[in-house]
């Protein structure tokens, strides 16, 4: 059974004698749409919590306008948040949404086009006045011209109902209407059956120093949800059961929070203080935010003058013995360069987060991308290679920051961390992890000497490599007799002392790269989903792709034909059995929101021909385009497996 294939059952009576059936579907897509000064976003999050609690497997996007304010009712105004959840497990915000509330004609125009034919808009028809539809455009009114009839259309006052529940708030007019996205939340809570307690507890918590705005809010929310039990216009109610999950302690969690958390967690298992040296930034600000909570776990951040300080501040923190963390997005990178072609050379721990977002400049600050790959590998001057990891999902954030901490501390190097903005943005449930199972990152600094001068005399060699993991010793200032020189000068192998000889800089820059190459045997072998092991062409990802690919992938199984997934999570260095793996496959497909990044590093070392897939449209892939995109490619393969699909772009749980 699928969202558009739903069993019905009979409901209760409402009051007045109306029965309400209750209908069952297996998965929904709800986006909620308005001005940016409507609440969308909090109100999204709010139904996600509540999902969550309730036990769905989910996910969102949140997709919300550049600037802080733009005009009230306009199209660049309007912000959305689309939500997707499920009685199984799902692995993207769904490619459309079934149900499309909209707060004005604004949010109706800029999201109608995303609603397939039959689907239900739930409309704010109080702001559907003359004024407002000419902001947009409308020559008449939608709601009654009879464009709409290829919808469900349920028009319904919520501005002036919040108004009405609120008359005896004591809040004025204009106070009153801010409300109306909890009156929403009440209504949708109600249809799709939502637990309330949850709401309550927050906006209590949420308004605690304005118990009138707490009170208001609250009885917003409760008249929505009674509306939805009284109305003849809702005569239907949802219900999408629990999602089957492994026994554990769950939690809605964004990216942003998860990558903070494995930072902190990775302070906790290493034994060292946490250092955020960052300048705020969209979408990475929130790790900041979040870091700056966490004083308790020996985490400290500052909120630096500009990006340059800002990894400045934590490349220091790594040369004194702490967990030096810098965190930004795309054009923050580039200011960052400098400072980490310096991380290089010192051979320093440090993590630096890329939250990559469109570009290039400043580009779209709140739209997602792919684009700084490159950057990450090759963005620095002179031969300054560092280890590139990518998560695959907002929790997945929390184990990436934990391994880039690992390989940071271990190797002694920078290491690059690309989230994006869907992953920043995004949540899902996370399994909350036993903080004793994590890997143990504790590190050994140097506190003797491990050489001799010509005399005999100990003495520290700053640049005496680990035969293994070839990395230098990690002394902490002031510690006696561990004085040594560091810059950006290079260095003398062994010593540390500035060296200008030609063969000396060879051997070092070698060095470096071996280093960095070396860590292809410390990591998992090729993450690979290839359910019947006959599958003859190949998809491969890396980042936030992986939930767009790996449902594509369901879609073309379902539908009786064979294709295997390939997701990397460490980009630099590629798994050492990397190249193997993409020979076993007659294609390899390439999809990446950019301009084929991947794609060109994967011909270039395995001289592998692979057919790039790309879009750099702000926004994630839909599984189902993918789906033809990789259709057709094994169509073209064996025209012989050729047959009729037996999914469409929003159905059979694919998502």
């Amino acid at each position: 059974m699928t969202a558009l294939e739903p069993s019905t059952t009979p409901g209760s009576s409402a009051p007045g004698g109306l029965v309400k059936s209750v209908v069952e579907l297996d998965r929904v897509v709800i986006r909620l749409a308005g001005d940016s000064g409507d609440g969308m976003q909090l109100t999204g999050n709010r139904f996600t919590s509540e999902t969550a609690s309730f036990g769905n497997d989910l996910s969102t996007l949140p997709n919300f306008p550049a600037e802080i304010r733009a005009p009230t009712g306009t199209l660049p105004g309007v912000s959305s948040f689309q939500l997707h959840f499920a009685d199984h497990d799902i692995m993207t915000p769904g490619d459309a949404p079934d149900v499309l509330v909209a707060m004005n004609p604004a949010a109706l125009k800029a999201n109608l086009a995303d609603l397939p034919g039959g689907g239900l808009v739930i409309v704010d028809s109080d702001e559907f006045t003359p004024r407002n539809l000419a902001k947009v455009g409308y020559a008449t009114n939608p709601l009654e011209d009879g464009s709409l009839e290829a919808w469900q259309v349920v028009s319904v006052g919520l501005t002036s109902m919040t108004l009405e529940a609120l008359k005896d708030s004591g809040l004025g007019k204009k106070e009153a209407e801010r409300s109306k996205n909890m009156f929403t939340l009440g209504l949708l809570s109600w249809m799709y059956h939502r637990p309330t307690e949850g709401t309550v507890r927050f906006l209590e918590r949420q308004f605690r120093r304005k118990p009138e705005i707490a009170a208001a809010n609250i009885a917003a929310f409760r008249a929505g949800y009674n509306y939805g039990d009284t109305t003849e216009a809702f005569a239907v109610s949802y219900e999408v059961k629990p999602a089957p999950m492994a026994p554990g302690r769950y939690r809605n969690i964004s990216g942003n929070q998860a990558l903070a958390l494995g930072l902190v967690a990775a302070g906790q298992r290493s034994g060292l203080p946490v250092f955020l040296g960052a300048y705020p930034i969209t979408p990475a600000s929130d790790i900041l935010h979040e870091l700056s909570r966490h004083k308790a776990f020996g985490v400290r951040t500052f909120q630096a003058e500009d990006e340059i300080a800002g990894i400045g501040a934590a490349l220091g923190a790594s040369f004194g013995g702490a967990l030096g963390v810098t965190t930004t997005s795309g054009p923050g990178v580039s200011l960052k360069s400098e400072a980490l072609g310096l991380a290089v050379m010192t051979e320093l721990p440090l993590v630096v987060v890329d939250v990559q977002r469109g570009g290039p400049s400043t580009g779209l600050p709140t739209k997602t991308e792919q684009s700084d790959l490159l950057q990450a590998m090759f963005g620095r001057n002179g031969e300054a290679p560092l280890p590139v990891i990518a998560p695959r999902s907002p929790g997945d954030c929390f184990d990436a920051a934990l391994e880039a901490a690992r390989i940071a501390l271990k190797y002694r190097t920078p290491v690059m961390l690309l989230s994006d903005g869907y992953l920043a943005n995004g949540a899902e449930p996370w399994p909350v992890p036993v903080a004793d199972e994590l890997p143990d990152l504790h590190v050994e600094f140097a506190t003797e000497p491990n050489g001799a001068a010509a005399d005999g005399t100990p003495e520290f060699l700053p640049y005496l490599r680990d035969p293994e993991t070839l990395a230098r010793p990690w002394a902490v200032p002031g510690t006696s007799g561990m004085q040594h020189r560091i810059g950006g000068l290079e260095k003398a192998d062994k010593s540390g002392n500035i060296s200008y000889d030609p063969a000396n800089h060879d051997l070092m820059t070698r060095l470096r790269q071996a280093k960095v190459d070396g860590i292809a045997a410390d990591i998992p072998a090729t993450d690979v989903d290839d359910p019947t092991g006959s599958a003859r062409v190949a998809v491969i990802g890396w980042g936030s792709t992986y939930g767009p690919i790996g449902a594509a992938c369901r879609q073309i199984r379902n539908s009786g034909r064979e294709v295997a997934q390939i997701h990397l999570r460490h980009v630099n260095p590629m798994p050492a059995d990397l190249g193997e793996v993409l020979g076993r496959y007659d294609r390899v497909v390439c999809p990446e929101m950019n301009m084929g990044q991947l794609a060109l590093l994967l011909r270039a070392k395995y001289l592998v021909d692979v057919q790039s897939h790309t879009q750099v449209r702000g926004l994630p892939f839909r599984a189902a385009e993918l789906a033809a995109v990789v259709q057709d490619v094994i169509d073209s393969v064996d025209p012989t497996t050729q047959t009729p699909t037996a999914t469409t772009p929003n159905s059979g749980g694919t998502q």
